[in-house]
């Protein structure tokens, strides 16, 4: 009997296959910031999508010379390790001490299912998120942190008031914005200090 012998395109696509497969699943993940008509929560999908399109929307108020599509590609990529850590909630301190280990050991299995330069060039955009050192890693994780603050703004305090988050919380979460856009930074703050003067925030 002759044994079918499998092209290395083919094996390659396989496994590309497989990873769109997997990162489907991105779509099941549940956070807890809700859609800005209040309907529902939103998914790990949606607000990677939603990012993303933020940093087209508002790259000008990134540093000169930020490579926006790079971006958007980091933003694209930097939630599939909750496919297996799930959504950490910033302001729960324990799931905090506990994230980096758990999304390190999902990126491990997650971004290897990728033939191997692929999968690479995937873990090191995920990588540069999570380390901050970039000026594009920091606008990214800047967006990521503002979209909860414009949506928790427009649901009258959605999960501020839901978790009993402190403004103190938030305006700390602010600092990260700022060290990315200092534009974005100065109009969350606006933001925060318009829902605390609402009511919908509590000092």
């Amino acid at each position: 009997m002759s044994r079918v012998t499998i092209a290395p395109e083919e094996d390659r696509l396989n496994a590309q296959i497989a990873f769109a497969i997997e990162i489907d699943k991105l779509k099941r993940v549940i956070r807890r910031n809700h859609l800005m008509d209040g309907s529902r929560r939103e998914n790990d999908a949606e607000h990677s999508w939603y990012v993303g399109l933020l940093a087209m929307i508002l790259g000008e108020h990134a540093p000169a010379g930020t490579d926006i599509q790079r971006v958007v590609a980091m933003l694209l990529v930097h939630d599939l390790v909750e496919i297996d850590a799930g959504d950490t909630f910033i302001y729960d301190a324990a799931a905090v001490a506990a994230q980096a280990d758990a999304e390190r050991a999902a990126a491990d299995r997650i971004f290897a299912l990728l033939p191997g330069g692929q999968g690479a060039e995937m873990r090191a955009l995920w990588e540069e998120f999570e380390a901050r050192q970039t000026v594009e890693s920091r606008f990214a994780k800047a967006l990521d942190r503002f979209a909860p603050i414009l949506a928790n703004h427009h649901t009258e305090g959605g999960t501020w008031g839901l978790f009993k988050v402190k403004a103190a919380q938030v305006r700390e979460k602010v600092r990260i914005i700022e060290e990315g856009s200092p534009s974005l930074g100065a109009y969350a703050l606006e933001l925060v200090e318009l829902s605390v003067a609402r009511g919908h925030l509590s000092e």
